[in-house]
């Protein structure tokens, strides 16, 4: 069976270091740290009190309060972002056929923001109901790419992935496999996350998962640090606009990259613990270069899922090892949510988009804030530290993995 040729035609981003691709972008190659005390509420009693929150977002500069107010600010990001994808596309929206557009997005949570109000609210009042007659179309995780959607007309395939923290990387894939065999022209995907809240930092606390460097919140995000204590929370949104090859050139689009492989596995271990030695990390990277029929020795640069746990990093950093053999050192590698933090759902496709950046660009973002080598990480690797650093990017790699024990790879090629 022939598949179709799947480009990248539009990227968004919407980050804790810019609000635009380009601010990303400048962020990305510069360094910069997203991270500093929370604003949206008070942490001064949680263990952790500090993320990567956004900085100076209006949601009414895009959308009108009255209909702000009807989403959630995860839906919010996703058509921030998605709006700045479609117009980096160049579309003709006069002429193209909605019904072949579809939207396949990501969220690992979805509202969990309105859930918190709405109870919050209940629980003050006087225990009779008094609930948002919105309370339900904005919590639901499905609402993201159903807004995207009614925005713009889009009548192809219309829905979102769940999967925790590899839930856009899991949408990205989707719409690549819904293009390749015909079944859409083009597919606004990507992913986005608001979990800055009480009920979110609590939570993640509780479980000691997140970190608690709450003297010094700007170097907290530090994968592969010896000192590293656990992920920063980031919130935010990215977008990318996957196309059909010969729809994209007939139209005359610019071209970013060619999509040509995504895989999936399970660690099938534990529910939040990654098997002790990534082999479900390298079963998810082994299945996406055989589903791009490349090399391991093709492939120049992987934007590592890289969080800043004790137990997650070193385990990646095995299975890369263990499927690219000598060739790992010939690679760099970073984690980009040393910038970010971790976006959760919403991560995969701010990493994806950075992973297009670095081949449009040929830089490798950094990995900052590492400061002690750690004995536990192989610290041959070019881990791309403190600095970005320019080379020859024709293959980008980039993985998410999630709680569950779900894994998910995307790749990217130069065109």
């Amino acid at each position: 069976m022939s598949f179709k040729r799947v480009v990248v035609t539009g990227i968004g981003a919407l980050t804790p270091i810019g609000n635009t691709v380009a601010e990303y972008w400048e962020g990305l190659s510069n360094g910069v740290s997203g991270c500093d005390y929370i604003t949206k509420f008070d942490a001064s009693k949680f263990r952790t009190t500090f993320a990567c929150e956004l900085k100076n977002f209006d949601i009414t500069k895009f959308v009108p309060a009255k209909e702000a107010r009807k989403m959630d600010h995860f839906a919010q990001y996703a058509i921030v972002a998605s709006d700045e994808a479609i117009q980096d596309a160049g579309f003709d929206m006069e002429t193209i056929d909605k019904n072949k557009v579809g939207v396949i997005w990501g969220s690992g949570i979805g509202g969990l923001r309105t859930f918190e109000d709405e109870c919050f609210n209940f629980a003050k009042g006087d225990g009779t109901p008094k609930f948002n007659p919105f309370f339900i179309p904005k919590m639901i995780a499905d609402s993201a790419s159903g807004v995207i959607s009614i925005r713009h007309g889009f009548r192809g395939v219309n829905y979102v992935t769940v999967s925790a923290c590899s839930s856009a990387n899991n949408a990205i894939i989707d719409a690549f496999n819904y293009i390749r065999l015909g079944r859409l022209k083009v597919c606004i995907t990507g992913g986005s996350e608001a979990p800055v809240t009480v009920a979110s930092v609590g939570g993640f606390t509780a479980m000691r998962a997140m970190s608690e460097r709450n003297d010094d919140p700007k170097t907290a995000s530090r994968p592969y640090d010896a000192e590293r204590d656990g992920f920063v929370v980031g919130e935010g949104a990215g977008a990318l606009i996957l196309e059909d090859y010969d729809h994209a050139v007939a139209r005359g689009a610019k071209i970013y990259a060619e999509m040509i492989g995504g895989g999936f596995s399970s660690d099938a271990y534990h529910i939040t613990a990654p098997h002790p030695e990534g082999y479900g990390a390298l079963l998810s990277m082994q299945d996406a270069l055989d589903d791009a029929q490349i090399k391991p020795e093709e492939v120049d640069y992987i934007n590592t899922h890289g969080t800043s746990t004790p137990l997650g990093d070193p385990q990646e950093l095995k299975a890369i090892v263990s499927l690219f053999g000598e060739h790992a050192y010939n690679l760099n590698i970073s984690s980009t949510k040393s910038m970010t933090g971790h976006l959760l759902g919403g991560a995969g496709a701010v990493e994806a988009v950075a992973s297009i950046l670095a081949i449009q660009h040929q830089v490798v973002p950094p990995t900052i804030n590492h400061v002690n080598e750690d004995p536990a990480v192989d610290n041959r690797l070019n881990l791309t530290l403190n600095k970005a650093q320019a080379r020859e990017i024709n293959v980008a790699m980039s993985n998410g993995f999630g709680f569950g024990g779900h894994n998910a790879t995307v790749i990217f090629k130069k065109i």
